[in-house]
């Protein structure tokens, strides 16, 4: 078939995905006739389009469909009933607060048979929802306005989900962030050498066995039953949020597919290691790489905001540690896949999991170093 984004007998070409339009519409009963559709690239995980159709009195609907990428969701069964119990209940929780339900969480549609996903004669697994309009997205941190505002959106999606039965959530990627667990991985791969890399990596194995101990901190206070579990949303970049184009406020928090059980801490500490960073992911120049501080206290005053009232002192009083833990873990976890041979993390040169290990750890460092401001911000977003 000639590869085209142009409808024909229901089958086109979208992007590099032969997509059966006619098949989709109908298990979702999308209305009206269909008018335009394109790709949305900014996931790394699933494959994701837009479709607009048109109805009888003209009037635009837009959905977005997306396959599921069931390598590595493999039981999408799960999935799907973690992410409809969770956007069912913020849809109450947002009715109940006198918002606007159809803009500040995912709607998702059942297919015919009344699942939230339907799998085709290919057994790709599709599943579709309401495009939610007048809104952006940011990959960059422009300002300290723009980080505020992401903090106040996690800030709210963990308060309005406080109550949910987080018990009840699959973990659709077990272990997703049990840092004990990613270290006895990370021994593993020392141990293999499956590479043959290990001595290129002598100083990142030293300063991570260093600092063991931090891997049980969290864990080991939600052994004793210090810190709660409670819905994680388990990925929380500044692209998973909806900003409203007039507003500029985070109204929509989106990409629920790793929402499991888990500490709010990992939420928190995730958004910092990746937002307050003062370098990208891959920078070389270590110097370059440090923890801002007016950055860290932007996200604080917006996570804590909205969000203090939902969370135990633990909580917040770990919310700096937790920062420097997620980047520990995530610098540990680059640092595994070097010594593994690349085999988990796209890479575009050979020692580019060792370049963003040697990021996060110098990120770390800078952590460690300002561990006493990070508190002294946090105790004072919390009066």
């Amino acid at each position: 078939m000639k590869k085209s984004n142009f409808v024909k007998k229901g089958v086109f070409f979208l992007g590099e995905q032969l997509f059966d339009l006619a098949f989709v519409q109908k298990q979702f009963r999308l209305e009206g006739a269909f008018q335009s559709s394109k790709s949305l690239n900014d996931g790394h995980i699933n494959t994701t389009y837009q479709l607009c159709f048109q109805d009888n009195q003209g009037q635009k609907k837009d959905y977005v469909v997306q396959k599921i990428n069931t390598y590595v969701f493999k039981d999408p069964d799960a999935l799907m009933e973690n992410i409809v119990g969770v956007t069912s209940f913020l849809r109450r929780e947002i009715e109940k607060n006198g918002g606007d339900p159809e803009r500040e969480t995912l709607n998702f549609l059942p297919c015919n048979d009344g699942k939230y996903y339907v799998k085709d004669q290919n057994g790709d697994c599709w599943r579709c929802y309401h495009h939610v309009g007048d809104v952006y997205t940011c990959n960059t941190i422009e300002s300290e306005e723009v980080f505020k505002n992401a903090g106040e959106a996690f800030g709210r999606f963990q308060k309005m989900l406080a109550s949910y039965p987080s018990e009840t959530l699959k973990e659709t990627i077990p272990n997703f962030h049990n840092t004990y667990s990613r270290f006895l991985d990370f021994e593993k791969a020392v141990r293999d050498n499956l590479s043959g890399r290990r001595e290129e990596a002598k100083k990142e194995i030293e300063f991570m066995r260093a600092r063991e101990a931090d891997t049980h901190v969290l864990l080991d206070l939600m052994d004793k039953g210090e810190l709660p579990l409670r819905v994680t949303h388990n990925d929380t970049k500044l692209n998973n949020i909806l900003f409203d184009n007039k507003t500029n406020r985070g109204i929509c928090v989106i990409d629920l597919d790793t929402v499991m059980p888990g500490l709010a801490l990992y939420d928190f500490g995730d958004s910092i290691r990746f937002g307050a960073n003062t370098a990208s992911e891959d920078e070389k120049d270590l110097s370059k790489v440090s923890l801002s501080l007016p950055l860290y206290k932007a996200y604080v005053d917006g996570y804590l905001g909205v969000a203090k009232d939902s969370l135990t002192p633990r909580e917040i009083e770990y919310l700096p540690f937790s920062s420097k833990l997620m980047t520990l873990e995530c610098g540990m976890r680059f640092l595994t896949d070097f010594l593994n041979g690349d085999t988990y993390f796209k890479t575009a040169y050979p020692e580019h999991n060792l370049v963003r290990c040697r990021t996060q750890f110098k990120l770390v460092e800078d952590m460690e170093k300002k561990m006493a401001d990070m508190q002294a911000l946090t105790a004072e977003a919390a009066k």
